[in-house]
């Protein structure tokens, strides 16, 4: 069976933001919770985007913090669908800090989210294939196979604890 494809370019998702006083902490640096709630929003509305249903966060990779994002700073958000499964998406998102005054920009911050579509009935359902177009899209997607498979080892330990610990 066939399915559908769609280019990464069509689940793109782009959020900005300033950061202002009430999202900091006592640094002046954006709460990392709250940069988690918003690359949780931002790639859920990229996994929407490209499987054209409701859809559910199953995993979020780890967030590696590599610059602080300041108050007063522009953030932007980017997510895309970047592989997928049978009936999953892998959302790569990075997450831009910009000092408005300079206007020089840097990354701050990349993660990895899992999402699952659902049908009407809340059931697991096919998502359509997914290609790369631009040179960070191919950058991003040949290594799509090696993560899925880190992220399958990562959930086994996690089932193996939950199980230890009587869950």
């Amino acid at each position: 069976m066939n399915r559908e494809r769609r280019s990464m370019n069509q689940s793109l998702t782009i959020q900005t933001r300033i950061v202002l006083p009430g999202d900091t902490n006592t640094n002046n640096t954006l709460f990392g919770g709250l940069l988690m709630q918003f690359i949780d929003e931002v790639a859920a509305v990229a996994a929407k985007r490209h499987t054209q249903r409701d859809v559910v966060t199953a995993a979020i990779d780890e967030v590696h913090f590599h610059k602080p994002i300041l108050k007063g700073h522009i953030v932007t958000i980017e997510a895309y669908v970047s592989s997928v499964g049978t009936t999953s998406v892998e959302v790569f998102v990075k997450i831009m800090t910009e000092e408005p005054r300079s206007h020089s920009r840097s990354i701050a911050a990349l993660s990895f989210l899992t999402f699952v579509a659902l049908d009407e009935e809340g059931r697991p359902t096919l998502v359509p294939d997914v290609y790369p177009e631009t040179e960070e899209q191919h950058f991003v997607y040949k290594d799509r196979k090696s993560r899925r498979e880190a992220r399958l080892k990562k959930r086994m330990e996690t089932d193996h604890l939950i199980a230890a610990l009587g869950g």
